[in-house]
């Protein structure tokens, strides 16, 4: 797969566009945004280009919440120009994932303009969509470049930027889970990778108080942080080293507040929302002696059926293409779990090690809120009950091994 290239930052980005599309003998396009982002970012963008000659058909999405679901896909379609174009998506993660879809599925490139650093999603190959209520990362697509306006970005609302720190710090469970799963699940793991992930992480913390004050250099640092972890997913080829157990959880809370057609916060908001609970996971399973935790798998029992009745239970509706995305984790055999109980205490002293490293739940919510991001389940309009629905059900999303799924075979 070719490089992104060039990633700009700067003050400079639609100059620097027409100059790449110049090089690149780019002349048609089909521009993508929503009515705020084409007020910050794409009326500019697409004067600019027409100003050099350019055919460019703008496609504005409407309604108080865009979501990359079926409907605005293929309202992007039906208005997307026949023949040769390549796509610009000017806007936040939705948007580039409808931006990113699209593209790939009619073999046209795109170019990323982001206009918040909401999302590690921009430099990625999945696009996170909604698909019969099911929240689904389909493989597509990178975007062949990346220009983002600094002026945009620093004046971007304050929302945005907290929810993007949010995503960011995220990956502290993340990388825990992808790392506990190569252990416990023999998921595929790179070394390297997660080092680059969890350096990128620091050089988020180092800029929280930038963050919280939406400084230029707070908000470049932010964005720079977010284009790598969206580049570390692409270079992986998944979403492992940037999503666990705290995006598992937030897309329950996404796919239930679109079930009961309620508005929903921003992604990176649930996150980081997300990560305080997960750490709460994980600082649990530290306290668990190994003593304890023979005691706990001599007790633990695998059911299929309770399982299956829980997925049910949990998810509704949807419940039947969960139960089929999970058949993995489903159809494990007495002797299969009984594999799995003996990993877990071959690798206790690797587990806790990992553990060890996500930081406690109040370490993260100091810096949330040094950041200006939420920590109260009410500002996301979540119940108790709904946070506790989460932490149940959530992992049943996707067939990886995180720490709730760990965490419930020991009854913890």
């Amino acid at each position: 797969m070719p490089p992104i290239d060039p990633i700009y930052i700067g003050r400079d980005a639609i100059a620097a566009l027409l100059q790449y599309c110049q090089a690149h003998a780019l002349n048609r396009f089909a521009l993508i945004a929503d009515t705020n982002t084409y007020a910050a970012l794409g009326e500019r963008v697409e004067t600019a280009l027409k100003a050099q000659g350019y055919d460019v058909t703008s496609i504005i999405l409407t309604g108080d919440e865009i979501i990359a679901d079926e409907a605005y896909i293929v309202h992007a379609l039906r208005y997307a120009p026949l023949g040769p174009c390549t796509f610009l998506a000017v806007g936040s993660g939705t948007l580039t994932d409808i931006t990113r879809f699209v593209s790939h599925r009619t073999g046209r490139a795109f170019i990323s303009l982001p206009t918040a650093p909401s999302v590690d999603g921009f430099t990625s190959i999945g696009a996170p969509l909604v698909l019969r209520g099911v929240k689904l990362t389909v493989t597509c697509q990178p975007p062949i470049a990346l220009f983002a306006d600094l002026e945009t970005l620093t004046h971007a609302p304050h929302r945005l930027v907290a929810a993007g720190y949010g995503d960011m710090i995220g990956k502290f469970t993340a990388l825990a889970d992808w790392e506990m799963g190569s252990l416990l699940w023999a998921e595929p793991f790179d070394r390297q990778i997660a080092d680059w992930v969890k350096t990128t992480v620091a050089s988020c913390i180092a800029q929280t108080e930038a963050v919280g004050q939406q400084t230029e250099e707070g908000v470049k640092g932010l964005l720079a942080a977010l284009v790598d972890s969206g580049l570390a997913m692409l270079q992986f080829g998944s979403t492992q080293p940037a999503s666990g157990a705290e995006h598992h959880v937030s897309h329950f809370w996404e796919m239930r507040f679109l079930l009961e057609g309620r508005p929903a916060a921003l992604h990176g908001a649930k996150v980081g929302y997300a990560l305080a609970i997960i750490a709460a996971q994980y600082a649990r399973l530290r306290a668990v002696t190994r003593p304890e935790l023979l005691d706990r798998l001599e007790a633990a029992t695998f059911d299929r059926e309770a399982e299956i009745a829980a997925i049910r239970q949990g998810h509704g509706v949807l419940a039947e293409d969960i139960i089929q995305g999970h058949r993995q984790f489903l159809e494990m055999t007495p002797e299969n779990f009984d594999q799995l109980k003996h990993r877990i205490v071959d690798q206790w002293d690797a587990i806790q090690a990992i553990a060890a490293r996500v930081p406690p739940p109040e370490q993260i919510i100091t810096w949330l809120k040094q950041a200006g991001a939420i920590t109260e389940a009410k500002d996301l309009g979540l119940s108790e009950q709904e946070v506790q629905d989460g932490l149940q059900y959530g992992h049943y999303l996707r067939n990886r091994f995180t720490v709730l799924k760990l965490n419930r075979i020991l009854g913890i």
